[in-house]
């Protein structure tokens, strides 16, 4: 009886473990935003919502993150080269992002994974920092 019931646990866990597999995120991909058209006026609303606190008013840059290497959140204008298209930009957007350092104190939240924008959100908002670094 006993066997029967570590067999029973055992398949359970086995299972368990195969579907968070087939249910996890590839987070290399990006999300339905980059398939969509954004609105750069109303991307500045969630910028300014979302996006402002950390990244500075119009991708000002100068927002502190200690731990980093360079001890501030990366600024949005100018923008980085390997983020001067909406597919890049999507996938941060949307899977999030852990700056470089030891031990920092701001990450980029996965704001399409944790379901805080929706997909046509990050795409007004992805219009809205490439109209800033025109």
């Amino acid at each position: 009886m006993l066997n029967k019931r570590y067999l029973f646990l055992a398949l359970a866990a086995g299972l368990a473990i195969l579907i968070l597999a087939a249910c996890a995120k590839d987070v290399t991909k990006p999300g339905k935003a980059a398939s969509l058209t954004g609105d750069p006026l109303a991307g500045k609303v969630v910028y300014e919502a979302y996006c402002k606190s950390c990244h500075g008013d119009a991708g000002s840059g100068g927002v502190a993150n200690p731990g980093t290497d360079d001890g501030t959140v990366p600024e949005l204008k100018p923008i980085d080269n390997d983020f001067k298209d909406a597919t890049a930009m999507d996938v941060v957007i949307e899977h999030g992002s852990i700056p470089e350092g030891v031990d920092t104190a701001s990450k980029m939240p996965a704001f399409g994974d944790e379901g805080t924008l929706k997909p046509q959100q990050i795409a007004d908002v992805i219009a809205y920092i490439l109209q800033i670094n025109k």
